[in-house]
């Protein structure tokens, strides 16, 4: 199947499937997993931190942040399109007791500076206590430019508050800007990064930060249940994801703008192509088109897109040129029927 709804779909390499099963493991809950203390210290070392955290998923890390860096009552500042306030089941409130702020996005993602500093709450028993700054990098596949960033940990800096990246496709950013993802992460004192999605890893997100924030959400993950046991089993793939696969998500952004050219020639979709800035390309399918109906037709070709009048196409390493051709032919079979 032709898989276009995430990159969280994509398999592992052959490479990850053979270091996985011959990792070194030990039992991770005790601190005796050499290839998860290694993933961890290859990351913290790569990255620019003290120390780093293997969690299950990108929304256990970022939870696991939240709560590290805030008390219960305590409140954090994010985007209304940011993925641990929209889309990680509001966890931060239900579990950590933790307020969120959310901020309009502006059309190219980032959070308006003046909007940050007017939501900071005064010190006042009437208020929550803003902790924290919470940003996102991809956000809706667009990349967050480094000027903004450094001026944002500047705000943060300045007003007392922490500054967390849910960094799920910082490396598609780092790719998209021709950097180092370190020249990202280095604007923030926390930092999750996927390697599940277009790194390729079958499970797993690391947590970024200072010793004690580590050790902080290392006590948060056990009492959610998130402590692992052989979880090196899990790690090798994910050193795989480090090492061998971010310089290749720049095919996956190639890939994506040259299928965001060919839809931009039919009338059935309205697509913006300067917002198609990584492996993400996003379209407004026309209202007389039934979505549905062409989600059928598309499955029945081989293609899994997610249907709407709003549609998100995700490339990734498992989508090749070939296989837009495919997708591109079959979306004209069906509007021509």
């Amino acid at each position: 199947m032709i898989d276009l709804r995430s990159d969280t779909v994509t398999q592992p390499t052959p490479a990850m499937r053979l270091a996985m099963s011959r990792a070194e493991v030990g039992d991770d809950v005790y601190g005796d997993d050499p290839t998860v203390n290694s993933l961890q210290e290859m990351a913290a070392e790569m990255f620019g931190f003290e120390s780093a955290l293997f969690t299950a998923s990108g929304t256990q890390a970022n939870l696991l942040a939240l709560m590290a860096h805030c008390d219960r009552g305590d409140e954090y500042l994010c985007g209304q399109q940011a993925h641990n306030y929209k889309f990680e089941g509001g966890g931060a409130a239900v579990l950590g007791s933790i307020q969120p702020q959310p901020l309009t996005n502006q059309a190219d993602g980032t959070i308006a500076l003046t909007d940050i500093a007017a939501a900071i709450k005064p010190d006042d028993i009437h208020f929550a206590r803003t902790r924290l700054l919470s940003l996102e990098n991809t956000i809706g596949g667009k990349v967050l430019p480094q000027a903004y960033l450094a001026d944002a940990q500047s705000l943060a800096f300045n007003r007392n508050l922490k500054i967390h990246l849910d960094g799920a496709r910082v490396a598609n950013a780092a790719v998209a800007l021709g950097i180092n993802i370190s020249d990202i992460t280095a604007h923030f004192d926390s930092v999750s990064i996927c390697l599940s999605k277009g790194l390729c890893a079958p499970v797993g997100s690391l947590l970024l930060g200072d010793e004690r924030l580590i050790n902080k959400a290392i006590r948060w993950r056990k009492m959610l249940g998130g402590g692992m046991r052989q979880a090196g089993i899990l790690a090798a793939a994910g050193k795989l994801a480090l090492t061998e696969q971010v310089q290749r998500l720049g095919e996956d952004h190639d890939n994506a703008a040259y299928f965001a050219s060919k839809l931009s020639e039919f009338s059935e979709f309205e697509i913006d192509l300067a917002a198609v800035q990584t492996n993400m390309v996003f379209a407004n399918l026309a209202v007389h088109i039934d979505a549905h109906a062409l989600a059928k037709r598309c499955r029945e070709a081989g293609i899994i897109i997610s249907p709407g009048q709003s549609m998100r196409f995700v490339t990734h390493k498992d989508v090749s040129r070939q296989d837009l051709d495919k997708v591109i032919s079959v979306f004209k079979l069906h509007f021509k029927a």
